[in-house]
């Protein structure tokens, strides 16, 4: 396939026929080859009304053929015309064209006249319509005076133009001194007559330089009538009134047009409002294809006007006040034209002929005939021809029979003149085409395959087709009568060579002509309609398929011109690119395919869109006190509708510089009504939006002041509070200046007590938004309210609020205050309420203290900071969550205002009773032999009550990791360590301990431990180092204990060594992928920190490597948010006696852990995490995120290391299950009078518990020091 791209290209019509495709050549009468003997025919002459350039030379054209060749005279002003006579007219060589030289010397006005030229050879004479010449004319407007009209807003008015008569009449326009066209509009416009009509005059119509224009075409000249100037008087008031017609006047008037002709009718009213203007037509409906309207719909077209047409018309002018009507009459008149125009005949001697002459018109035209340029009636006698009318009769003509014959057609608009000859000749047939022609057409288009033949008698033609084909038939050909052969559609058996036979009496003739089919050229993908923002890209795809033996070339056009000379415009094989877009290449773009036989075309719109241009031209009106009508002028939308007008507005008085949103209008609103507020100086801007976007803001409009009136509004957000004791605080939200409403805007405080008769006490301020009235008793209901005023006037009565003089601290004490213990770790406290007036406030609610005196397990007593619960609003009792079992509390109640507590009741005690103890704080076996395991251990860091007995319960491992029975001890709660006797040798044991209280068990403690293979020489082994590895890693047993937001979590590991573990975790049923953490060395266990409170939890523990062995998921929640806790620094007293004593005491500990010490020894107990699972869960600390229990740092031991969690990898509560996080959150957590926790918990230890660490040495003299202070 060959495609040539062809970027720029003259300017063409897509659908212009290509000029290989053949022409048809259907011809009215037979053509005579020039090289026969014919009359002379009329080629070419000058229009009959010929109106000429006075500057220039005439050229009065007649050309003419015949054989022999004609000659050529005229005549003018019905005479003859002698040129030789005349040294500035001349004659054209072979030709009748006059060409008559003006320029150097004569006069056109000496020329003018009727021309007829006359064509002449021994066959006849054939003549040219009569050649009206007529030298142009542009004469200057008359000189006249014109004085300054002056009018008054609203009225009517016409200025004339009245231009000179010219030849031909000028265009008329009316413009400024600076050449500017003058706006028209439905209220100002032109009329047919080139009168400028004024609906109603307004002052912007007041200028000096309205200057009408006759612009006379022909000579290129333009001539000016003198300004006339209009004076427009405002007036305030002027009077609407119902239209009425300026032109045409009356009722009725009469209009007559010719056929063919643009009818035009015109409909000018005034009045105000401006009227509008409709048609119609009587007894029928206006033609839509032939109607336009222009000039503001006051002028009607009808093009192609013909005798239907006529009939009568009315326009309708309207405005709100009622309408008016006028009626024209229409004719339609008709030059003659053209029924049926005589032919040429050529006939041979002693044929016979007809020549018709068929013309009409309104009125019906006459038929006259001519021969050779004479009236029939004095030309020689014919005896072959008959006249009938319209017709002439010819019968066996001969050679002396051969003439030029003239038909006229005349009535009062014009005539018609025709020349046809009567040539009588013997002539054997001849083909006029080529020889061999070679056609090429397209599948499915139609095939004209010529044969232009001639004979006289007219021969007969036949078509054949190939070398012993039949006679082709009409039931698939078309033969026209000029021996064309048309195919309707070509198809490829259509394909051959044709042969046309032609035949007279006087001999025969043929000719071949050979056919090709091709394929036709197809567009496969057409460009696409584009909506491109300016500044943009754009590409439209233009696929092409012709046939493989043709060229194609593709062809861009815009607007079916060449593309731009502009690199922006780019052509890459079927696509045209279009960089930068601009509103310029808005346009349709088409490409187009042709070959040397057809032509295909496909077109895309381009539509250039942004967003809006600004609006214009605004402008205020119908200014009232409150309100102003803008309107304005939209700007270009962009080829995208504009949806809304957004309104802006300036105060320049009080905000200068800020604009505010007024309002928002539809987008086919120019207008808008607006409300304002008084003592404010308006200034307007307006904004367009369409789907694209914001235009930029519009100038801005002229400024409006608008009166100042008192205020509509009072402050808002009034309160009155006291600050201090003995005063008022009153304080409001002050007016914006655009509130204000005009000058001098102040403030009229008053203020009086709710429930006293004082009257109000007022005082006026400006430019404050608070006001403090001093010596007010406490804590007294106040009526406050705060008035606006100007200079005007008040605003109206404001709302009257309900405020309060200052507050001061309660007087009185919650009494009869008493404690109801629930359990070991919930008691319910009971008060009674404070008379109100004591409280000197708003109540907040009541706070409880208490504190932790003595612990009933211990002989020492130690301080224990206070923590503080609140209960907001007026409670009478509260629950204290999270209590220590078996301790010694203290409480009081305050009550709590605005201001602050009151002071506290009386000191309440209460205990506590026993609970379950917490795990025994380590276990430890030492000392392995071939049978027994010696077991030390260390009582529960909080018994929560006294000790009864310890629990110790232990069973065999066997190789398979199969537990064996179990063996139950009682041990007495006053022993710390125990021997084991007859165990089997080389045995695994795991065991599980526990102390109890008479409350129950606590937690148990876990640890397994080997006896020796026997006791010559062999070393014991570590704790599980008999133990047979599995080649892969296992993980099993994954327990969670969670807190707050903490959570440990702990394994049993089987398998290799220096294997790398990590815990992957993330929340339960959420998709959110596995956040993992790697765990440094053998620990199994880890603290995962960060957790959300209340948040269930999924884990998972994995193991790195080939094995990839991921144990299953457990699932955890952490607790509720805890109660935050509050430490008070004492300061009181007694503390610094207690100081004392804790001194003392430092110094007894000291002594003992350096026993404990030397005693204990230190033990492996490092190795035995890496070798078993059994996770080391220590206490949570806030630094490094592990978990602990919750204690006051006064109760605490120092926390010795290794301790373990219970087998079944569950952390037991160490106090009793209600715990704090059950009761509140929170400060400002609360109970309900059901006793269900709504109240606060606050508390702070002194010192956090000593940090634990994975050393099994026991703490330093020091750490123990940090654990008590």
């Amino acid at each position: 396939m060959r495609l040539k791209i062809m970027p720029l290209k003259k300017s063409f019509s897509v659908h212009r026929v290509p000029l290989i495709l053949f022409l048809c050549q259907v011809m009215s009468a037979l053509e005579v080859p020039l090289d026969l003997v014919q009359p002379p025919t009329i080629t070419r002459q000058s229009p009959k009304d010929y109106i000429i350039d006075p500057r220039e030379n005439i050229e009065i054209q007649c050309e003419a053929k015949g054989k022999p060749p004609p000659s050529f005279s005229w005549t003018r002003n019905g005479t003859h015309f002698d040129i030789d006579k005349d040294p500035l007219v001349k004659m054209l060589p072979n030709s009748g064209t006059l060409v008559i030289s003006i320029t150097i010397e004569g006069k056109a006005e000496s020329y003018e006249g009727v021309y007829q030229c006359t064509a002449r050879n021994e066959r006849g004479a054939a003549i040219s319509n009569n050649i009206v010449i007529r030298p142009s004319r542009s004469p200057l407007w008359t000189k006249e005076k014109l004085e300054q009209i002056t009018i008054l807003k609203g009225q009517s008015l016409v200025l004339p133009c009245r231009p000179p008569l010219g030849l031909p009449p000028p265009i008329i326009f009316w413009m400024d001194n600076s050449f500017q066209r003058l706006p028209q509009s439905e209220r100002v416009s032109q009329g047919l007559n080139g009168d400028l009509y004024f609906s109603n005059v307004l002052p912007e119509d007041t200028r000096e330089d309205y200057v009408c224009y006759a612009r006379f075409n022909h000579t290129q000249t333009i001539q000016q009538k003198q300004p006339i100037s209009v004076k427009v008087h405002s007036t305030k008031s002027y009077i609407e009134r119902p239209p009425k017609l300026l032109t045409p006047e009356g009722r009725t008037s009469h209009k007559e047009e010719l056929r063919e002709n643009v009818l035009s009718l015109e409909c000018i009213a005034e009045g105000l409002p401006t009227p509008s203007i409709n048609w119609t037509k009587e007894d029928g409906e206006l033609p839509i294809n032939r109607t336009s309207y222009t000039n503001f719909r006051k002028t009607l077209n009808i093009n192609h006007v013909s005798e239907a047409d006529s009939g009568k018309y009315k326009c309708t002018a309207r405005n709100p006040l009622g309408f008016v009507e006028h009626t024209i009459s229409v004719t339609v008149k008709a030059a003659p034209y053209w029924i049926t125009a005589p032919k040429n005949l050529v006939l041979s001697p002693g044929e016979d002929g007809t020549l018709i002459c068929r013309a009409n018109g309104n009125p019906k035209p006459k038929i006259s005939w001519l021969t050779n340029g004479v009236p029939i009636e004095m030309a020689p006698d014919d005896p072959s021809r008959k006249i009938d009318g319209d017709t002439i009769l010819f019968s066996d003509v001969q050679e002396s029979s051969s003439a030029v014959y003239q038909c006229n057609a005349s009535n009062e608009y014009g005539y018609l003149l025709a020349n046809a000859f009567v040539n009588v000749l013997a002539e054997p047939p001849r083909i006029l085409t080529e020889a061999n022609l070679h056609y090429q057409v397209i599948t499915d288009r139609p095939a004209m395959l010529d044969c232009a033949f001639f004979g006289s008698p007219i021969p007969t033609i036949k078509w054949f087709k190939g070398t012993k084909g039949s006679v082709l038939q009409e039931n698939t050909y078309i033969f026209h009568d000029n021996g064309t052969l048309e195919i309707p559609v070509a198809q490829k058996d259509s394909a051959g060579t044709y042969t046309c036979v032609v035949r007279n009496k006087l001999g025969m003739a043929k000719n071949d002509v050979h056919l090709e089919i091709k394929e036709p050229t197809r567009i496969i993908k057409h460009p696409e309609y584009k909506v491109v923002q300016r500044g943009g890209k754009v590409s439209f795809e233009c696929k092409v398929k012709h046939d493989p033996t043709l060229i194609a070339t593709l062809t861009w056009l815009k607007d079916n011109g060449e593309l731009p000379n502009d690199g922006r415009f780019s052509i890459d094989n079927d696509h045209l690119v279009i960089m930068n877009i601009s509103d310029e290449d808005d346009a349709t773009y088409t490409c187009v395919a042709n070959t040397s036989l057809d032509i295909v075309s496909a077109s895309a719109v381009l539509r250039v869109v942004d967003r809006p241009n600004p609006p214009f031209d605004l402008e205020l009106t119908s200014l009232l006190e409150r309100s102003v009508q803008l309107s304005w002028i939209p700007g270009d939308e962009n080829n995208s509708p504009i949806t809304d007008f957004i309104i802006e507005y300036e105060d320049s008085l009080h905000e200068p510089g800020i604009w505010h949103h007024h309002s928002d209008v539809p987008g086919t609103q120019t207008t808008a009504e607006l409300k304002l507020s008084p003592y404010v100086k308006y200034s307007f801007r307006v904004i367009a939006v369409n789907s694209i976007g914001r235009s930029l803001p519009s100038e801005v409009s002229e400024y409006y002041m608008t009166k100042a009136a008192e205020p509509e509004e009072n402050p808002t957000a009034v309160e009155g509070i006291g600050s201090e004791p003995d005063n008022l605080v009153i304080t409001w939200q002050p007016l914006k200046g655009f509130d204000s409403n005009g000058p001098g805007l102040q403030y009229k405080v008053s203020w009086r007590q709710k429930d006293g008769d004082d009257e109000w006490t007022s005082v006026v301020v400006a430019n404050v938004s608070k006001y403090i009235v001093s010596g007010t008793p406490t804590f007294v209901p106040y009526l406050v309210k705060v008035q606006a005023l100007n200079d005007v006037g008040f605003a109206p009565e404001p709302v009257i609020i309900i405020g309060h003089s200052g507050e001061d601290l309660p007087m009185v004490a919650p009494s009869n205050v008493h404690v109801n213990v629930v359990n070991s770790t919930l008691a319910e406290v009971h008060w009674e309420p404070v008379p109100p007036k004591s409280i000197r406030g708003h109540l907040k609610g009541y706070r409880i203290y208490y504190w932790k005196v003595k612990n009933s397990s211990k002989r020492n007593k130690r301080h224990v900071e206070k923590k503080i619960l609140t209960f907001n609003g007026n409670k009478t009792h509260g629950m204290l969550p999270g209590l220590e079992p078996f301790s010694h509390y203290m409480l009081n109640v305050r009550v709590v205002n605005g201001k602050g507590e009151g002071p506290a009741s009386v000191d309440q005690v209460f205990n506590t009773p026993e609970g379950v103890p917490s795990a025994p704080l380590f276990l430890k076996i030492v000392n392995p032999t071939l049978d027994s395991l010696t077991l030390e251990w260390d009582p529960p860091s909080h018994p929560n009550g006294i000790l009864t007995a310890y629990t110790l319960k232990f069973q065999p491992i066997n190789s398979t990791h199969e537990l064996g029975p179990l063996v139950d001890i009682k041990i007495p709660a006053n022993m710390t360590s125990l021997i084991l006797r007859n165990l089997s040798y080389s045995t695994r044991y795991k065991f599980y301990f526990y102390a109890q209280t008479s409350a129950g068990s606590g937690s148990q403690i876990t640890e397994e431990a080997v006896t020796t293979v026997d006791e010559a020489g062999v070393h014991p082994p570590a704790v599980g180092a008999d133990k047979v590895q599995p080649v892969n890693p296992r993980i099993r047993n994954v327990t969670a204990a969670a807190a707050e937001t903490y959570a440990n979590i702990s394994w049993e590991y089987e398998g290799p060594d220096h294997v790398h573990i990590y815990v992957e975790y993330g929340v339960a049923g959420s998709k959110e992928e596995w956040r993992k953490e790697i765990v440094n060395g053998s620990r199994s266990f880890f603290g995962l920190k960060g957790l959300l409170p209340g948040t269930s939890y999924k884990v998972r523990v994995g193991a790195e490597g080939d094995s990839g062995f991921v144990s299953s998921e457990d699932v955890f929640e952490t607790g509720p948010a805890m109660a935050s806790r509050q430490v008070d620094i004492a300061t009181q007293g007694w503390f610094i006696g207690l100081m004392c004593a804790v001194a003392l005491l430092i110094l007894i500990l000291l002594i003992v852990c350096f026993i404990r010490r030397n005693k204990g020894g230190k033990y492996p107990v490092k190795e035995k995490e890496d070798a078993h699972a059994d996770p080391e869960i220590q206490p949570m600390k806030e630094d490094d995120g592990t978990f602990g229990e919750y204690s006051d740092a006064e109760d605490h031991k120092p926390s010795k290391k290794g301790s373990r969690t219970p087998s079944d990898r569950t952390v037991k509560k160490e106090d009793s299950d209600d715990s704090l996080v059950d009761y509140g959150e929170g400060v400002n957590g609360q109970f309900n009078e059901d006793g269900s926790f709504i109240g606060q918990y606050s508390g702070k230890k002194e010192k956090e518990p000593a940090e634990g660490n994975e050393s099994s040495e026991a703490p330093s003299p020091v750490n123990a020091m940090n654990s008590f202070v």
